[in-house]
């Protein structure tokens, strides 16, 4: 990460991931409290902006417990005079959502701007939510970048414009923008000190309810009304015409024969997709997609033939560019996903792009795409299957390790999943869950189960998710005396995006942070059944697993190991050494309980002699997979030392991996 970039006070040309560029405009806009939950595709800004606060004391971040807490806390600065900023997923915007209508209601005082990205391709969510509908049904302003450069120029429009209206702004992304690397060109950063401001000098309302809340949707659809006609914000929209070659700048009404309607990451298809074709026409890139520039959109079409609308996700722009074109182009050829050029799902890319612009400007492909992919797929079946898989010594392998062999039959339960590293639970090579949907849902779903069959439920959460989401439900499940098994994953981080600290993790971005024990909340919470286990220690876990299915109530299993990413980068820099297990070869006899029912990505068989091998450089000497061995042929490499036989150990005298590997031990 660029973080020399985003920090570099005087102007100058950096190279910059999106969500870095993101930051440093926020820095820019002079932001004086972040608040986030982290999520991908946008987790990077979060981390930046926790980097950032190391060396800069004129800013407050805090990771929240979840999206709308985020939400809150910034809109609170900016109601006393100081700018805020947050960023979450789309999913995450759900979240918040029920706070974020309020305030396009209230409206904030100093600059309040949120970043929304969506993940088009589900490549780390649960769904491809098109998130541009917050700003439409909220009445929010709302702009798209398309890259590193436009991401850090409308993030400091986006502030300007919040203090304009007094309104929240929305900044929309997605993947293939926040995850993009590119030369941004950035101006001095000046920032003021971080100064407490009066809120007697300040004070307004911002309650809405009742007769408020009809005065501000009145109040807001002004705001929107204007808006339609700012200037600044029709400036972020542009019409271009590509002659084949290059780029230029074009009024509107000169659009005649084939437009193109784009913004965001798709504009980029466009143009390389035209400049592969040798392909003419005019193009309107939308930077604002809400309140959308209706006039300029009717200007563009009413003298086009055909238009094609290029947007991933749903037909947003392209609803509107019909509704508009019956008055201004009635006669217009709309090309889209409702003419069924476009899917209304997955990402796009330049080959499925320019397959529709080569049929609609009767172009030749310049390559054979479709047979390119096809020939690429027959290959990737030779290919071994890479799938997902937890971490070598993670404490979650170990933990389903041990409920299944405390289930027995686990078609006498039903296994209600949640969000998180334990996801992987429900994919096809595993395909363990009966019930995936959102953060915190496996506890009302759970609930409901129980009501509904004879199997005994079991509810899986993290511990981050414990304080994000689950809580509503657990004290669903105590009140009404729910009959299941709670399993709460304490990993002592949020792991899935990148080990950042939740309310219960010892790992603290601030020093006046405090923890909570999630056993302590439980116990307050009313529940008498909780049990504690070491993650590592699976084996001996089993009966305290069976005895805790077999509760007539809610039982919990506060099940603890760290992260092994977190735990290791520590470990290392407090001086430890990782000390890998190794097969005893003599003692080995094919069984593969290590391979077959564990499935650590260290442990192979070896192809010489078709017995366990375990990768030593892959190995972080968790354990767990010595418990698992019915002939006792896994030992740690200590004990070749005059160590100790158990995980974790760090031998003073430890010598170096390949000369134990000289000796023959695998």
């Amino acid at each position: 990460m660029s973080l020399k970039e985003v920090l570099k006070e005087e102007p100058h040309t950096g190279y910059m991931l999106t969500n870095e560029a993101i930051v440093r405009a926020a820095l820019k806009a002079d932001v004086k409290v972040t608040a986030f939950y982290p999520g991908s595709p946008q987790t990077e800004i979060l981390d930046t902006f926790d980097r950032v606060s190391r060396y800069r004391d004129d800013i407050v971040v805090e990771i929240a417990a979840n999206e709308k807490v985020a939400l809150e806390t910034v809109a609170g600065a900016s109601f006393v005079g100081l700018r805020g900023f947050t960023s979450m997923k789309s999913v995450g915007g759900n979240v918040a959502s029920d706070t974020l209508y309020s305030l396009a209601y209230t409206g904030v005082k100093a600059g309040l701007v949120v970043v929304i990205a969506d993940d088009p391709y589900a490549h780390s969510s649960q769904s491809e939510q098109d998130g541009r509908w917050f700003g439409y049904t909220a009445y929010l302003p709302m702009l798209e970048p398309a890259n590193p450069q436009e991401a850090y120029d409308l993030v400091r429009k986006a502030f300007e414009i919040s203090e304009r209206y007094g309104s929240l702004v929305l900044v929309r992304t997605t993947t293939r923008v926040n995850h993009q690397s590119g030369l941004v060109k950035v101006g001095k950063l000046e920032r003021k000190p971080f100064e407490r401001l009066s809120w007697k000098e300040n004070r307004r309302g911002y309650a809405t309810v009742g007769s408020l809340a009809r005065k501000f949707k009145a109040e807001l659809l002004e705001k929107v009304e204007k808006m339609k006609d700012d200037p600044e914000l029709l400036a972020l929209n542009r019409v271009e015409f590509f002659d084949g070659k290059e780029l230029r700048e074009a009024k509107p009404e000169e659009a005649r024969g084939v437009g193109i309607i784009t913004s965001g990451v798709p504009n980029s298809y466009v143009i390389e997709s035209l400049g592969k074709l040798g392909g003419e026409a005019y193009i309107l890139k939308l930077g604002v997609l809400n309140p959308l520039p209706e006039k300029l959109i009717g200007d563009f079409v009413e003298g086009l033939d055909k238009v094609i609308v290029v947007e991933e996700l749903s037909p947003y722009i392209e609803g509107f560019v019909r509704e508009i074109a019956k008055d201004r182009n009635p006669e217009l050829e709309i090309i889209g996903k409702r003419s069924g050029h476009f899917l209304e799902m997955l990402e796009y890319n330049v080959p499925i792009v320019i397959k529709v612009l080569a049929e609609v400007l009767g172009k030749n492909l310049p390559f054979d795409y479709e047979g390119h992919f096809r020939k690429m797929w027959e290959l990737a079946k030779f290919a071994p299957p890479r799938m997902p898989t937890f971490c070598a010594g993670c404490p979650h392998r170990a933990t389903f390790w041990t409920l299944r062999r405390a289930m027995g039959r686990i078609e006498n339960y039903y296994l209600a999943n949640d969000i998180g590293c334990y996801s992987m639970l429900a994919l096809e090579h595993i395909g363990w869950t009966d019930s995936l949907l959102a953060m915190g849902a496996s506890l009302g779903i759970a609930h409901g189960v129980q009501h509904s069959a004879q199997e005994r439920v079991v509810a899986v959460v993290g511990d981050s998710t414990f304080f994000h989401a689950a809580l509503p439900g657990i004290v669903n499940a105590i009140r009404n005396n729910s009959k299941m098994t709670l399993i709460i994953l304490d990993n002592a981080v949020t792991a899935m995006t990148g080990q950042q600290a939740h309310p219960g993790s010892p790992k603290k971005v601030n020093p006046y942070e405090k923890r909570l024990d999630i056993e302590a909340v439980l116990r307050g919470l009313g529940i008498e059944k909780i049990v504690v286990v070491d993650s590592f220690q699976a084996r001996k876990n089993i009966g305290k697993f069976r005895e805790a299915l077999k509760y007539d109530g809610l039982s919990v299993i506060i099940s603890r190991g760290e992260c092994a990413l977190y735990h290791f980068r520590e470990y290392r820099r407090a001086g430890g050494k990782i000390v890998p297990y190794f097969v005893d070869k003599d003692a080995c006899e094919r069984a593969y309980n290590c391979i077959r029912d564990f499935g650590c990505p260290a442990i192979v068989i070896d192809e010489n002699d078709k017995k366990a091998k375990i990768l030593p450089e892959v190995c972080v000497g968790c354990g767990v997979c010595a418990q698992l061995c019915p002939h006792n042929a896994i030992h740690s490499t200590a004990v070749l030392y005059g160590g100790e036989d158990k995980p974790y150990v760090t031998v003073e005298d430890y010598r170096e991996l390949e000369k134990l590997i000289g000796r023959g031990w695998e």
